[in-house]
Parts: structure tokens; C-alpha cells; sequence
């Protein structure tokens, strides 16, 4: 049973009142046990968007044809977006290609993984959990600065991280490690922060809208409720709609910083 689901019927059935959704939300049992290791419901949503993944694009590509039909179509699209509007706009033609699998992999699976938060009964953003957006972003940090430090070496890089061309003199006092904290350490920290706290913020919004129209329609019992819980089924649908767009946008600022930092590491000048 999906979150938003469960939010509802407990709001519904709540004798005490309604209570507002909160973290707790998100805090849903194992669906199985293996031993003492719970498997949960965003663990399963990973692993399944995996295959659909694939299981799309190999549909997509195995009768590949001049005049593209709608599948191979979508396929092509969006392998070219990633391909041109990301990689080579980021890092530059030279470079871009030994990266576009990396790109074109975080791009679909953080996509497809957003998008269960609005597939019923999955209807659970699988990054709106912090653990599961971490180790996205810490390959990211592993690989910005592999690339930066094989094409620099390791002092070199440091020196191009941490000191801005044209700059000199005691300001690099400061500048240095400012630079050093930004790019070096802060950068895989907001990168998670930024993709977590939208799925977390989104996903939240839409289980108010759903628990507060819930209680306000069936259990207020203050008939001149009905209209306001109306509303709010109203306001949580067009929410849904507007979710559409952040989830994408979501995906595409994961993928296009990825691509900007992998870019600057490479880059000849800071």
C-alpha cells in the first residue's frame, strides 16, 4: 500500500483528530524480511526500476529502423538530450562522450525512480530517502575529481580548484580555502540536499492535500467542511500536475551539474 494511501486511511479513521504528515510519513514497515534485514518499499522501487529501464531501451532499440517508429522514437530522443544537451554542451566536444553513459544512467534511473511517486500504488519517490541519494552523489564526487586529478595530478588539481585564474597576492589567504570547502567538499552535499529535499517536499505536499480532504470530507464531522476538503482534493491534484515538472527538473539538475563539474575538472583554466 502506498504511503499516500496509508496517510489517508489513517487521517480518515482517526477518532483523536487529524494529524498533520510529517516524517513519520515516510517511515513505512518492510515488506519482507531476509533474516533481520527488512526490505522496504523504496529498496524495491529501485531494483524494479532497473529492469523497466533496460527492458525500455532494449524494446526501443531492437528493431532499429531509418524511419524511427514511436518507440525507438522516444528512445533516440532521449539518448540525444542527454547525448547534446547535456554532455557536449557541459563538457565540451572533445571530452563528452566517455561520459555520456555515466550522464544518459543518472539521468533515466533518477527520472524513472521520481516518477513512482506518482504511479498508483507505488506513489513513493524513491530519493525522497536521503541513504538512497548519497551514494548518487558521492559517485559523483569520485568522479569530477578522478577525471580532474588524471588530467592535472593531484597538486595541480588542487591548484585549479582552489585558485581562480587572474588572482594573486594575500586574498588567496582567504580565497583558497573557500574554494577548496565549495568545490572539493560542499559540492556532492548540495548536489544530495537539492534532489532529496524537492522529492521530500513534493511528496509531503501531496499527502497533506490527500489526508486533509480526507478528514475535512469523511470524518470533521462539520458538514461545511465537505467544501473546503473538496478544495483540497482539487489543490492536491494540481499539485500532481505541477510534480510532473519537478520531478523532470529534478533529474535533468542532477545530470546537468554532474556534467558542469565533470566539465570544470577538465577544464584547461578555472
Amino acid at each position: 500500500m502506498s504511503a499516500v494511501t496509508t496517510a489517508v486511511l489513517n487521517a480518515a479513521s482517526d477518532s483523536e483528530g487529524y494529524h498533520a504528515p510529517g516524517p513519520a510519513s515516510f517511515d513505512l514497515p518492510p515488506v519482507f524480511s531476509i533474516g533481520d534485514f527488512g526490505v522496504t518499499k523504496p529498496m524495491l522501487l529501485l531494483v524494479l526500476s532497473v529492469p523497466l529501464i533496460v527492458g525500455f531501451f532494449w524494446a526501443a532499440s531492437k528493431n532499429k529502423a531509418v524511419v524511427p517508429g514511436k518507440l525507438q522514437f522516444a528512445g533516440e530522443y532521449v539518448y540525444g538530450f542527454v547525448r547534446n544537451g547535456v554532455a557536449r554542451d557541459s563538457i565540451g566536444s572533445h571530452d563528452f562522450m566517455k561520459f555520456v553513459p555515466l550522464l544518459f544512467s543518472l539521468f533515466t534511473f533518477i527520472l524513472v525512480n521520481n516518477y513512482f511517486g506518482l504511479i498508483p500504488f507505488l506513489q513513493f519517490p524513491s530519493f525522497s530517502r536521503f541513504s538512497f541519494v548519497l551514494p548518487l552523489a558521492a559517485l559523483v564526487w569520485l568522479v569530477f575529481n578522478g577525471v580532474g586529478v588524471a588530467k592535472h595530478g593531484f597538486l595541480g588539481y588542487l591548484k585549479h580548484v582552489t585558485v581562480p585564474g587572474g588572482i594573486s597576492g594575500p586574498i588567496l589567504v582567504l580565497i583558497i580555502p573557500l574554494e577548496f570547502l565549495s568545490t572539493v567538499l560542499v559540492r556532492p552535499v548540495t548536489l544530495a540536499l537539492r534532489l532529496f529535499a524537492n522529492l521530500f517536499a513534493g511528496h509531503l505536499l501531496l499527502i497533506l492535500f490527500a489526508t486533509g480532504a480526507a478528514y475535512l470530507i469523511l470524518d470533521s464531522g462539520n458538514p461545511w467542511y465537505i467544501p473546503v476538503g473538496a478544495l483540497s482534493f482539487v489543490l492536491g491534484i494540481a499539485v500532481s500536475f505541477l510534480e510532473l515538472l519537478v520531478l523532470f527538473l529534478q533529474a535533468y539538475v542532477f545530470t546537468l551539474l554532474t556534467a558542469m563539474y565533470i566539465g570544470g575538472a577538465l577544464a584547461d583554466e578555472h
